[in-house]
């Protein structure tokens, strides 16, 4: 389903323990919208929700609700540190178009 690769991992794994209140993990979900077709979701979650798909990345837990699931099978979440911008980076294989912003993107 998705995947987070070890910088990703690490990275949300310090924002996770930085939280003052309770947190599960990170939800993972995509909207209609976006210059593109779809936005991508990311936030932190207290909880699991009924139908969700759930990954475990060392001590970190993603969760995917099942609307989004079809839409973001397959992606890699990578957390980037560069002169032009650090940050998560989603490589989504289904995504036909993506918008500069990369926040954005168009599937089949």
């Amino acid at each position: 389903m998705v995947t987070l690769t070890e910088a990703a991992t690490q990275k949300l794994s310090e924002l996770l323990a930085q939280q003052g209140e309770p947190v599960a993990g990170l939800r993972m979900t995509v909207h209609p919208g976006g210059c593109s077709g779809y936005q991508y979701g990311m936030s932190f979650t207290d909880a699991e929700q009924p139908g969700d798909w759930v990954g475990t990345f060392g001590t970190v837990k993603v969760y995917v609700d099942a609307q989004s699931a079809p839409v973001l099978q397959g992606i890699e979440v990578d957390y980037v540190e560069s002169l032009q911008g650090t940050g998560f980076a989603i490589r989504n294989p289904n995504a036909v178009r993506s918008c500069g912003c990369g926040k954005s993107f168009e599937t089949h």
